[in-house]
């Protein structure tokens, strides 16, 4: 494997701290509490547009609220409105060099806010200034083949802290758990703790048997992904049977489909898991219905 290049960043437009400047540019003190604990939360939102229309943020009310909560349990000031975090979006989609009538119409607006700055100590120090970093780049989704055919993903056990509920930049287990399938060429890791069905490594997970959709109950054990309301939403409003409960691993191993959800995967159907398949070994029909439901959520929002 090709080491990656870390002589070099593109410059391409990001934010920081009130100013858009550029990837190759952007500077923080190495004393910045992100840097030195991980001590900041995050979020990513999914901007989607028709052609010469400004670009629309999916479910923008309900990521502002989870980054609220996050923030809240962090004890870290909220440095914006929520009129300003959009803007950030709109102000660096402007000045992408992608932008345009010919560029990209999807972008994915990633942003992170960190504790601040001060001489190293564990205690949640008052009054820091938060730094506040921002990108916003084209969107990449899934394939029309992984569409089309499904992904492989692997399973392992969810060895990561009890507060998964908190969108946390301290992202090491996730890291961990994502290389474990990245080794075995597999998309994702579902994760299992205590023998039942907790996310994967950077997506939910959700389990069809019998025509219903399951997933796990929004704890602190489980990040609730935006698209827990969205897809909720669809399965009421399509007949679809929905319920949140704890799932032991057999039942997920005996699933007729699997999916994955996430703001860049969408919706995205399992169809290998350890290197068996599940189902028919193919995408389902609830995966379809849940697909054709959420393309026209996207077309609502833009």
């Amino acid at each position: 494997m090709m080491p990656y290049r870390t002589d070099h960043l593109p410059a391409l437009p990001c934010y920081l701290n009130g100013e858009i400047t550029t990837l190759d540019q952007a500077r923080i003190s190495p004393l910045d509490r992100g840097f030195i604990f991980g001590d900041g939360v995050y979020e990513g939102i999914a901007f989607y547009s028709r052609p010469g229309e400004a670009a629309r943020p999916f479910r923008f009310e309900q990521h502002m609220a989870r980054l609220e909560r996050s923030l809240k349990e962090t004890q870290i000031a909220n440095p914006h409105t929520r009129a300003e975090w959009k803007q950030i979006a709109l102000d660096l989609i402007a000045v992408h060099p992608e932008a345009g009538a010919n560029g990209p119409l999807d972008w994915f607006y990633y942003f992170q806010v960190t504790r601040g700055v001060a001489l190293r100590d564990h205690p949640m120090l008052p009054g820091l200034t938060p730094t506040v970093f921002a990108t916003c780049l084209p969107l990449k989704p899934p394939t029309a083949e992984q569409r089309a055919q499904g992904v492989a993903c692997v399973t392992a056990d969810d060895f990561r802290w009890k507060k998964a509920h908190i969108k946390s930049i301290s992202l090491l287990g996730a890291v961990f758990a994502r290389q474990l399938s990245y080794e075995q060429g597999a998309l994702e890791t579902v994760m299992f703790r205590d023998g039942f069905l907790s996310e994967a490594a950077a997506s939910n997970v959700w389990v069809v048997k019998d025509g219903k959709v399951m997933g796990p109950p929004k704890d602190n054990l489980v990040l609730e992904g935006i698209r827990y309301g969205a897809i909720e939403e669809i399965c009421r409003a399509a007949g679809i049977g929905f319920e949140l409960r704890r799932l032991p691993k057999a039942e997920v191993l005996a699933a007729d489909e699997l999916l994955l959800s996430s703001a860049t995967k969408e919706v995205l159907p399992i169809t290998t898991l350890d290197g068996q398949p599940v189902g028919t070994g193919k995408p389902g029909p609830v995966y379809a219905r849940l697909y054709a439901a959420y393309q026209q959520a996207k077309e609502a929002t833009a």
